[in-house]
């Protein structure tokens, strides 16, 4: 494995990326205040254990270095994560319109298959995680310190496994306020709007931010 003072930059990194708000954690913001903590919880489980085992694996595969030669997947990635975020955004939006009542919200929750489905998607197409993935996390592999599969196995699960903490605690607090807010159905329904609205910003910017562009250091490091 890395030395200490390489792991130690390993962790703050990652704890900077798990704070910035980002297409995860706004979905899961917007699944606890309208569906509650479950399904709220539940989408985390989507994006940290279904979506974060396709992820590390193909990283340990090789899909690292596969990104850092065509820089064209993960702007084809990017793309798809942009669509998925505005067609979300759109989506909550119209069932504010459509929903005002607390009654017909609860009525109609989002089913446990479908939350994790929705955060495995939303995780796999996510081109914060992506890029922190595919081309920095494996800047911090050192070739001497043992297998570097092993080392980007250990890395990346650290990095999916954190998100236990991070996304867990926010499906937590995002539950609570929805509580709150299902007793003022108004509310709710701006709040779903609002969210709705950031979704839908969230697909566009990363639409007109053009093709990220990996680390040619990763290459080399993998």
């Amino acid at each position: 494995m890395p030395d200490a003072s390489i792991f130690l930059t390993f962790l703050i990194a990652l704890a900077v990326l798990e704070i910035t708000p980002g297409p995860d954690m706004m979905l899961v913001i917007a699944r606890g205040v309208g569906q509650g903590r479950r399904t709220a919880l539940l989408t985390v489980v989507g994006m940290v254990f279904v979506a974060g085992a396709v992820q590390v694996g193909l990283l340990v595969l090789g899909l690292a270095s596969l990104v850092a030669a065509y820089p064209s997947a993960l702007h084809v990635l990017q793309w798809l994560g942009a669509a998925y975020l505005i067609y979300l955004g759109i989506r909550m939006v119209w069932a504010s319109f459509a929903h005002q009542s607390a009654a017909r919200l609860k009525s109609r929750p989002v089913s446990g298959w479908k939350a994790v489905r929705e955060g495995t998607l939303n995780s796999l197409t996510n081109p914060k995680s992506l890029l922190f993935m595919f081309t920095f996390l494996p800047l911090f592999v050192d070739p001497h310190a043992g297998p570097v599969w092993l080392q980007l196995l250990v890395l990346g699960s650290i990095q999916k496994l954190v998100g236990i903490f991070s996304l867990g605690g926010v499906a937590l607090a995002s539950g609570t306020v929805g509580q709150f807010l299902h007793r003022f159905p108004k509310l709710l329904a701006w709040q779903e709007r609002f969210t709705g609205i950031v979704l839908v910003g969230l697909g566009i910017r990363l639409l007109l931010s053009g093709s990220p562009s990996p680390a040619p250091s990763a290459v080399r490091s993998i």
